[in-house]
């Protein structure tokens, strides 16, 4: 049994971090600050962590579905749905990227604050780890998310994908424009001499705003 190690208070949030979870950190609050989520939408909170992202969407979404491949993670952020008072809208699994999302399931937007820091083969080997190791390249993880996501996705929805600079944000745009969707920058914070975190938006050209 794990309990928790750390408070984290967002906006009028509190949330439970569990030692063996990603703590929300600036990506995260990034994520948070430029999430938009309409009132009866049903939303994807992939790589949930302790759940800040999904507890944030599930106070205007219709339902959230979060998922993660650290079964500590899943619990964690379940405790903090009931914490925030948000538990009747959002469901949990625990699975690697879409393999638990049932295949006729489509979302009007998905969120992703994916592992995407280049890290040694040594790396990884902890849950928290895992939450930010993207291999060689970063992209590890990211890639098979793009390559995935689209099944998924109603015609009219969004993504919201956070990722590093280190891990070709230029390779990311050009594959979501080869699957057909107008992308955008949403928010970008810069760190001097190290890399840039940027958050993308991706969405079909007929969707709405």
């Amino acid at each position: 049994m794990s309990f928790p190690v750390k408070k984290v208070l967002y906006a009028d949030c509190t949330f439970h971090v569990w030692r063996e979870v990603y703590e929300p950190a600036e990506d995260s609050f990034l994520f948070a600050e430029n999430l938009t989520v309409h009132g009866g939408e049903t939303v994807l909170d992939m790589g949930t962590g302790c759940g800040i992202l999904g507890v944030i969407a599930a106070r205007k979404a219709l339902r959230v579905v979060a998922v993660d491949i650290n079964p500590y993670a899943v619990r964690c952020a379940k405790e903090n749905a009931k914490l925030n008072d948000v538990a009747d809208k959002m469901f949990f699994v625990q699975g690697d990227l879409f393999a638990p999302i049932k295949a006729e399931e489509k979302f009007d937007l998905i969120l992703f604050n994916a592992p995407y820091l280049p890290s040694e083969p040594s790396e990884g080997k902890t849950w928290v780890e895992q939450a930010w190791t993207g291999g060689a390249n970063g992209r590890a993880v990211i890639d098979c998310f793009l390559y995935g996501f689209s099944h998924y996705l109603k015609e009219d929805g969004r993504v919201l994908l956070m990722q590093s600079t280190l891990a070709d944000v230029d390779k990311t745009l050009e594959i979501l424009t080869m699957k057909g969707l107008k992308t955008r920058i949403v928010a970008r914070r810069d760190f001097p001499l190290f890399e840039s975190i940027v958050l993308i938006e991706a969405k079909y050209s007929f969707s709405k705003p």
